[in-house]
């Protein structure tokens, strides 16, 4: 996988329901006030990426924020503060010809947010279209968003977060 599917496993999109159910479940759900204002940065962060503004994507996250990518993805790997942050979003998004990434449910487990993500992209140059659905988990301390992991597998980013589907 190189090029275009980077993005996938960023954060990225303008925030978006789709079926009843989940709109029910989400409307159900109680979330602390830190949790709160986190989802409401984040969904923010995603549709500022979806409209390709970077600066606006990155303007939640704490100026020291972890970001982590798997190895095994393009361009996988570390990254520290929102400069790098920055780059690597822009470098991701910049293969694409059409898309987004819409956060499909939040999920709040303590300290942590799981965001169930699907990608839907055309590069440059193709007529041919990418679907992928992942997961990213923010971590919130002190009311900022710190930290972000990409899982390839949503299970997996589940787990790791300590929580559970709904």
């Amino acid at each position: 996988m190189r090029g275009p599917l980077t993005f996938v496993f960023i954060v990225a999109a303008i925030f978006s329901l789709g079926a009843c159910t989940k709109a029910r479940k989400e409307s159900e759900v109680e979330y602390t006030p830190e949790q709160a204002q986190a989802i409401v940065a984040l969904k923010g962060a995603y549709a500022a990426f979806n409209r390709g503004d970077i600066d606006a994507a990155v303007k939640p996250f704490d100026p020291h924020i972890e970001w982590s990518e798997p190895v095994e993805f393009p361009g996988g790997g570390a990254y520290h503060g929102r400069d790098e942050v920055k780059r690597y979003l822009a470098q991701s998004r910049a293969p694409w010809a059409e898309g987004s990434s819409e956060p499909e449910q939040f999920i709040a487990s303590g300290s942590r947010i799981v965001v169930f993500v699907h990608a839907r992209f055309r590069p440059k140059g193709s007529s041919e279209w990418t679907d992928v659905r992942l997961a990213d988990v923010y971590t919130i301390r002190d009311g900022k968003i710190v930290e972000m992991q990409a899982f390839a597998n949503r299970q997996d980013a589940l787990r790791w977060a300590g929580a559970k589907d709904r």
